[in-house]
């Protein structure tokens, strides 16, 4: 089963016999993947998924796949890959023109696409995890990521650094999962070039300071050994 935190690829193509078993290979290759048969579909799980790659087909009914891509393109989406027909070397032009980030022609060997996949995740910008919004309460805290606050029920507050409050709010939005460190310094920081893993550690020590009861033996923020941590919490939103 692929990681939970794993890039998802969004396959749009109206032939079964593409998308499905791509979307299996893609699967055992260790992505998550979601599969639209035409654009209206595709969108639909843009709006609702956070997907960090498209592979599109050019040649769908309805809306084609280079309306998609431009689409995309204007609103920021995600890195998409084209696959096109042998002959349809005008649509490619105009996709790349477009802003797609590169194609692959039908029929394609999957260990072809599988390493195009990685070259444009590779080429992407880091995903830089978004200040975290709305306040949340989970075991005796209300997190109020507005205000860089956590508020204990019984009425003792805590002040948070910036980093602080954004590494709480990514575990915040993943309760219960392993965030592994490699993983907490993308969604952090975009993992920079000299970035380590040790400054994720710093981080998660001095948050377990403010919210554990005994830092030393936390109930909360714990360390899952050769994995990463993970927040053992039930979270609700106030």
């Amino acid at each position: 089963m692929p990681d939970p935190i794993a890039p998802q690829i969004l396959i749009v193509d109206d032939a079964r016999d593409i998308r499905e078993p791509l979307g299996q290979y893609l699967r055992k290759q260790g992505f998550r993947t979601r599969l639209a048969a035409h654009a209206a579909e595709a969108r639909e799980i843009l709006a609702e998924a956070t997907i960090h790659m498209v592979v599109l087909d050019i040649m769908m009914p309805g809306e084609d796949g280079l309306s998609l891509c431009r689409w995309l393109v204007a609103h920021d989406g995600p890195p998409v890959l084209l696959l096109t027909a042998m002959a349809d070397e005008t649509d490619r032009i105009v996709g790349l023109e477009l802003g797609a980030d590169d194609y692959l022609v039908k029929p394609f060997n999957p260990r072809e696409l599988l390493a195009r996949v990685r070259a444009v995740l590779r080429r992407a910008p880091p995903e830089i995890a978004a200040a975290p919004s709305g306040r949340r309460r989970f075991a005796d805290w209300v997190h109020d990521p507005d205000t860089l606050k956590l508020h204990r029920a019984d009425g003792h507050v805590v002040d948070l650094t910036s980093a602080e409050n954004r590494i709480l709010g990514i575990f915040l939005d993943q309760p219960r999962t392993v965030l592994s460190r490699s993983t907490l310094l993308d969604l952090t920081s975009g993992r920079e070039a000299k970035a380590y893993d040790r400054a994720i550690d710093n981080q998660i020590s001095r948050l377990r300071r403010k919210i554990e009861a005994d830092p030393k033996q936390p109930a909360l923020l714990v360390t899952e050994w050769g994995g990463g941590y993970r927040l053992v919490a039930e979270v609700a939103q106030i």
